[in-house]
């Protein structure tokens, strides 16, 4: 079953959660320790972030440069497939813009159509490790071309423009979006122009940037229904478990953080404390949204396993 129909056919508000791949010289237990943690919530699919490789630049002894691949993990399709089967849950991978070049693209969707994996989130990606320059031939440049290149895949036609039989099962796919405004979008009437786009041209589904004051998703969701757009917009929540989030979330993703939240995080003098806070924060945020109804909670587990458990203990 589609993505979306596991959420239109919920009789509560659905729980997911997304996941990321462990570091090279893990095994897959470690995704499997976080999904054991939390399928006593009944999660309708589990999301697989597709990350790029991070490099640094390391001055070799004769003064030149040497561009050195430092983190590098295992692709979100063969997790996707092995959660899948051993779960029986959907499994979700992230397809990326940034990092994968069209061709790769093309190499993932035919292997996730060999494996049964037939939904999946499209994403730009994190526009911060791209280099400058990127070769725009080989990669895509934004969201929506990666959902043409989707589209036309579903309809047989290959990236050369070759026909072939297309799949049995076309992909299903949710996209971003974007409540506080994306980053590079001049004002929120260009962002939701382009939101409106994803969703005529086939996003089932919306995913919003972690958030932590409910106002603005309310206030954004109206704003998007108001221009036309119905699909179902799915909060995403992530709890604070670290002190230094209280500034770097907000620069690293310009999620405003409410100052009564910010208040009591100022007062935490350990990480465990404001561990603590985030989670209490996190309780009373999504009983609200369950209170206004909404469709589903997506939770980002990344460093947050723990506290999205007596999150989801708490509200589920």
């Amino acid at each position: 079953m589609k993505v979306i129909d596991l959420i239109n056919n919920s009789k509560s508000t659905a729980f997911s959660f997304e996941i990321l791949p462990p570091l090279k010289g893990n095994s897959i237990q470690k995704v499997y320790n976080v999904i054991d943690k939390l399928i006593e919530f009944d999660p309708k699919y589990i999301n697989i972030t597709s990350h790029h490789s991070e490099y640094i630049y390391k001055t070799l002894p004769d003064g030149s440069i040497q561009k050195v691949n430092i983190r590098k993990r295992p692709g979100s399709v063969a997790i996707a497939s092995a959660i899948q089967n051993k779960y029986n849950i959907t499994a979700v991978p992230h397809i990326i813009c940034k990092g994968f070049t069209k061709d790769e693209t093309e190499y993932a969707l035919i292997d996730l159509n060999f494996l049964g994996v037939y939904d999946l989130l499209l994403l730009r990606g994190d526009v911060k490790t791209i280099e400058a320059g990127q070769n725009t031939d080989l990669y895509h440049e934004h969201a929506t071309d990666l959902q043409e290149q989707v589209n036309n895949f579903n309809k047989g036609i290959a990236l050369d423009g070759s026909r072939f039989e297309a799949n049995e099962t076309p992909y299903s796919y949710g996209m971003a979006c974007y409540p506080e405004k994306h980053e590079e979008a001049p004002n929120m009437e260009s962002d939701i122009f382009y939101l409106k786009e994803k969703v005529k041209n086939g996003a089932d589904y919306l995913v919003t940037q972690m958030f932590f004051d409910n106002e603005k998703y309310y206030s954004f969701v109206d704003r998007c229904r108001a221009e036309g757009i119905t699909v179902p917009i799915i909060p995403g929540i992530k709890p604070i478990v670290f002190k230094n989030q209280l500034t770097v979330l907000p620069k690293i993703f310009r999620s405003d953080i409410p100052e009564p939240f910010a208040t009591e995080l100022r007062k935490c003098k350990t990480d465990e404390e404001a561990k603590a806070v985030g989670v209490e924060w996190c309780i009373q945020q999504c009983k609200d949204l369950i209170a206004h109804g909404v469709p589903s909670l997506h939770f980002y587990t990344m460093m947050a396993s723990d506290s999205v458990y007596k999150v989801a203990k708490e509200v589920y």
